[in-house]
């Protein structure tokens, strides 16, 4: 190995050359051997590399083999050969400029930690990009756990190279950072936050990618795209993207609607306002009147005997209306909305339905409908509540009530 070293020098200083000259050739003439070298055995490595990893990956069944090429690990691995012909004769091609020896020296081990790095990072984004491939993990924040572990990696990897390059040994330079943790705490705060509030999230199955959740101090109102260590990711119903830190889902308050959308039926609950001025005891010939409208025709029929047996029996004086007990244009109306809604196709009946009175308020009294829809879809959930008031407000006039309206002058 020597005399192939010192081979050009030797030839030129025959020719007659200085020895600084002849040494400086000498030593470029060896590294750009070595180079090309390394560049031949690179190149052949990764063809190798590359035509074994696609044989292999046609015949496997899995898909992990796939996502290895694609996230290039086996291009990554083919460095290794060239790197360490590199490590073991490019200092020796420096032998004669000892400081440069010691700086490519150096240099080449960082580059190998670098390249350990890549390694690294392309069998856990592999790992990464697989499981979201399967059915358990797709909604789980697995980028969170990568991301830590890559954290881990370059911390490791730069401690490392901060040991080569001031020479002292990794165990030293890692317990003089040590004394230092509380700096070291400090910087890394929000990873530290972000990586806790990702277990606490992924444990207590609080947020998985493809809910939608309302996050209303962040603004955000959508589906949840990504979860990482830092952040979450939530598309909103405008197509617009908010991030928000992933420690504020353990910190604050939002809502998820998972439950909603896993119950089968989305809620309802929206009310109209009756003005109290027209709720009315029903008279004989209400009663007569209200006795065709269908759907509270038989209720009506069976209540209004009810009513006349007990006044009979109990001696009510029906010379005045509000002696005994009587029925309502607000009740029979509460009753016709209540069969209404029972009756609408649109509507889960294996769920809450109601209609309520609510308590009264300056401007009337409200009856509220409170049950849910069979679709969850936004524009069809719309639609339905759009069907449902279209008719409630429509039926109300037959019923002798009227909706308040605030306008100037309505004193009612």
């Amino acid at each position: 190995m020597l005399k192939i070293r010192h081979y050009i020098y030797d030839l030129l200083v025959d020719k007659g050359i200085s020895e600084d000259t002849a040494k400086f050739l000498n030593m470029l003439g060896l590294l750009l051997a070595v180079l090309l070298i390394a560049f031949i055995i690179d190149f052949i490595t990764k063809r190798i590399l590359w035509r074994f990893s696609a044989g292999v990956a046609k015949r496997t069944k899995t898909n992990f083999d796939d996502i290895l090429i694609t996230n290039r690990l086996p291009r990554n691995i083919a460095h290794i050969v060239p790197l360490i012909i590199l490590i073991e004769f490019v200092p020796q091609v420096f032998s004669d400029y000892p400081y440069a020896e010691n700086i490519i020296e150096k240099t080449l081990k960082i580059i190998a930690i670098v390249l350990a790095l890549q390694i690294i990072r392309s069998f856990l984004n592999s790992i990464k990009d697989y499981l979201k491939t399967l059915k358990r993990y797709k909604d789980k924040p697995v980028d969170s756990y990568i991301q830590v572990f890559m954290i881990f990696a370059w911390l490791l990897g730069l401690f490392s190279a901060l040991a080569i390059i001031t020479g002292v040994s990794f165990i030293k330079f890692a317990t003089t950072l040590g004394a230092a943790s509380a700096v070291i705490i400090l910087i890394f705060k929000d990873t530290i936050l972000g990586f806790v509030a990702s277990i606490q999230v992924s444990i207590n199955d609080m947020v998985r990618i493809g809910d939608w959740i309302t996050f209303e101090k962040y603004g955000a109102d959508g589906d949840v795209i990504e979860i990482n260590l830092a952040t979450v990711k939530v598309q909103n119903w405008d197509m617009t993207i908010t991030t928000i830190p992933t420690y504020a889902l353990i910190s604050d308050s939002f809502k998820n609607w998972r439950g909603m959308l896993a119950s089968g039926g989305r809620r309802i609950k929206r009310s109209v306002i009756i003005k109290v001025s027209t709720i009315k005891f029903l008279t004989e010939e209400d009663i007569e009147k209200f006795k065709k409208i269908q759907l509270v025709s038989q209720y009506i029929e069976n209540k209004s005997k009810e009513i006349k047996d007990y006044n009979t029996k109990h001696g009510a004086d029906k010379s005045v209306l509000i002696n005994g007990i009587n029925l309502t244009n607000f009740g029979v109306f509460r009753k016709y909305l209540q069969t209404y809604i029972e009756n609408h196709s649109a509507i889960n009946k294996d769920m809450t339905l109601m209609v309520r009175q609510l308590e009264p308020t300056p401007q009337g009294i409200p009856m509220e409908i409170y049950a849910f829809s069979k679709d969850q879809r936004w524009v069809n959930y719309e639609f339905i509540i759009g069907d449902i008031f279209d008719h409630v407000l429509a039926s109300v006039k037959y019923f002798d009530l009227e909706i308040y309206e605030l306008s100037l002058g309505n004193k009612d």
